[in-house]
């Protein structure tokens, strides 16, 4: 099981079109929800209110900062190995398409922690990189992300818990970039997890995966 850096158990936010996982390194210290609902207001003559009747509810918003630091580890990794896979998140899946609009969308996600199942799409992301190595390879980052819910709470309820997303095998695709510790840090939390990650793939050297390549990812 994946830990934090305070061997806590780590929070997650969930890429449900891949089955991708961004393990929280470190756990928020604080993060907020909002919620607005629309009232449609009618005038009442003679009267000092207006009466109000209810329109919709909208979407909830969560919002938080997530921290991201390798600066105390041996091999002090490009700390960018670990939130790409948040970056994913944003970006459009052109693989799968909307049935309605035939156009391809950035996927739905899931964010876990403390209990709370939050289903929801992330409207905005920042990362604001704050430490380097000596030839500028970024150590130390914050994450702020905005999270917008598409699935309300009650339909989560009337669902047994067999249906609820878990962690399962899973796969992921290399970009150009990518290395098989970076890889394993994104999907499990760990680099220290590439060997498992080779292993199941039968690759021989870890810091050459051909772009492209599609990898299994075991369960930790």
């Amino acid at each position: 099981m994946p830990q934090t850096k305070g061997r806590l158990v780590p929070g997650k936010i969930t890429n449900l079109s891949t089955g991708e996982i961004a393990y929280f390194m470190f756990n928020p210290t604080e993060y907020s929800i909002s919620k607005s609902n629309s009232w449609e207001r009618k005038d009442k003559k003679g009267q000092n209110t207006p009466s109000i009747t209810f329109k919709q509810g909208g979407p909830a918003t969560l919002k938080l900062q997530l921290f991201f630091d390798t600066y105390m580890d041996d091999a002090r990794e490009d700390v960018r190995g670990y939130t790409e896979v948040l970056w994913k998140m944003m970006a459009i899946d052109k693989t799968k398409k909307n049935p309605r609009t035939n156009k391809s969308d950035p996927p739905l996600v899931a964010f876990e922690w403390g209990g709370l199942y939050f289903e929801a799409v992330i409207t905005q992301m920042s990362e604001k990189f704050t430490l380097f190595s000596q030839n500028g390879t970024p150590l130390r980052s914050t994450v702020d992300i905005t999270l917008q819910q598409v699935k309300d709470p009650e339909d989560y309820r009337s669902q047994s818990t067999a249906t609820v997303p878990a962690e399962t095998a899973k796969s992921m695709r290399a970009s150009l970039s990518s290395r098989l510790d970076q890889i394993a840090a994104s999907s499990t939390g760990s680099a220290s997890n590439y060997r498992s990650i080779a292993e199941a793939n039968n690759i021989d050297d870890p810091r050459k995966v051909p772009p492209g390549t599609t990898l299994s990812i075991p369960n930790s």
